[in-house]
């Protein structure tokens, strides 16, 4: 097979996510057969009791799904961030001025729609004491797929599909920030976060800031090239170990501990990261971290999946259908709802030849929750029936896609591309 071919192939697995749908729907069939030994492979003791620090007597196990959801998904919630600084942190980013205001209040709905209506749910099946905490579940947004579901619905140069995008990246900042302060992992130590604060003003300063300010006015910037070309990513790793070290003593999910370091990197100030074509040929310290961990990050999803997936049928219950109604239902009228309300009574408008009756389609869309819905699901609840209940409500949200295309049918969406 040609190298060509090869890169092709790879492409394809990257774009339609096929390694983390293969890892959680391999996890699902296996676990099914034998339970037991799916989770004798997950629960596999790597270290035993290696020192972690005031934890219990300073020391944890270190198991295969402590190792995949603490440690490797920092690097996938690294990228998540990466999106979210550029769009709102930048000067063209996508997230800032008007308009990204009707996306952003369409996220509003999208949040509280779902949060609302499980919420509803818990208490008219009377376990809202029991099911409360998985509030947030359903208002996740997996930000691959809805992209590449829209663009299947919509074609590729759909005002839609930027809306989409936007949305995605918005609910992707508000479910990073719910995953901070509402779902801790121990006793709260907050001081500790001075440690991730410090490595990445640290790193920012001495590696960034400086070098640039040593090559104000000259446009060769021998200074900037000097530093990166001798150090290049090491001074961010070291940042990052750091970082994520402080999360973990904090008592904040370790897996959002790279998430400080991401603005110390130097960037380009474009819109859209991952997705933006134009990125592609940047060469920023940003964009290119992005793009170098891109191949792993999805290896990295087939472990997640692997790793979480493995819920049997049996356990499906309550939270299973909380969740999925959350999203299939209160996402898109949550959406429906408050875009409505921006784009007319607020008069902020939709982007050109977009039409109210989009965002209807684009709650659908955004109602795939899977990977942050399974993350999610893995905090809020304690291993057990009932966090395996919600697990088969954010994997059965994959049918979201079907819901999606079949109402864009039946709508009539004309597809631009």
């Amino acid at each position: 097979m040609s190298s060509s071919s090869n890169g092709s192939l790879w492409s394809f697995i990257q774009e339609y996510s096929v390694l983390l749908v293969f890892g959680a729907f391999g996890a699902l069939i296996w676990a099914n057969i034998n339970y037991d030994s799916y989770h004798h492979i997950v629960d596999m003791v790597l270290i035993d009791h290696f020192f972690i620090g005031h934890l219990h007597d300073g020391h944890r196990t270190l198991t295969l799904h402590y190792l995949i959801n603490d440690v490797l998904m920092a690097l996938f919630f690294a990228i998540a961030g990466k999106e979210v600084w550029e769009a709102v942190a930048l000067k063209s980013g996508s997230l800032r001025g008007k308009k990204a205001m009707t996306p952003l209040i369409a996220t509003a709905g999208g949040i509280i729609g779902p949060a609302g209506v499980y919420l509803l749910g818990a208490y008219m099946v009377g376990k809202l004491a029991i099911l409360s905490n998985g509030w947030a579940i359903p208002i996740a947004t997996d930000i691959a797929f809805s992209y590449l579901v829209g663009r299947i619905i919509f074609g590729a140069k759909h005002p839609a599909v930027g809306f989409l995008l936007l949305l995605a990246i918005a609910d992707d900042a508000a479910g990073l920030v719910i995953l901070a302060v509402f779902y801790p992992q121990g006793d709260l130590s907050p001081e500790w976060l001075l440690l991730s604060v410090g490595a990445a003003l640290v790193v920012w300063y001495l590696f960034n800031y400086l070098p640039r300010q040593m090559d104000k006015d000259n446009n060769a910037r021998p200074v900037s090239t000097k530093v990166r070309t001798r150090f290049g990513f090491w001074p961010y790793v070291v940042a990052a170990a750091l970082s994520w070290y402080g999360f973990q003593e904090a008592g904040i999910h370790p897996a959002l501990g790279l998430l400080p370091v991401i603005p110390a990197l130097p960037h380009a100030d474009t819109p859209f990261g991952l997705f933006g074509k134009k990125e592609s040929y940047k060469h920023d310290m940003l964009n290119d971290a992005e793009h170098g961990l891109k191949a792993p990050v999805e290896v990295i999803l087939m472990l997640f999946g692997f790793a979480n997936a493995g819920v049997v049928f049996s356990s499906i219950g309550e939270a299973t259908w909380l969740v999925l109604i959350g999203l299939i239902l209160g996402k898109p009228l949550g959406i429906l709802f408050f875009g409505w309300l921006a784009a007319t009574p607020m008069r902020l408008g939709l982007p050109e030849g977009m039409r109210i009756i989009d965002l209807l389609i684009i709650g659908f869309v955004a109602a795939i929750g899977f990977t942050v819905s399974l993350f999610i699901s893995a905090v809020a609840f304690p291993p057990g029936l009932v966090q395996d209940a919600a697990k088969m409500g954010a994997l059965f949200s994959f049918g979201a896609v079907f819901i999606s295309i079949g109402v864009a049918k039946v709508i009539g969406v004309k597809k631009i591309t």
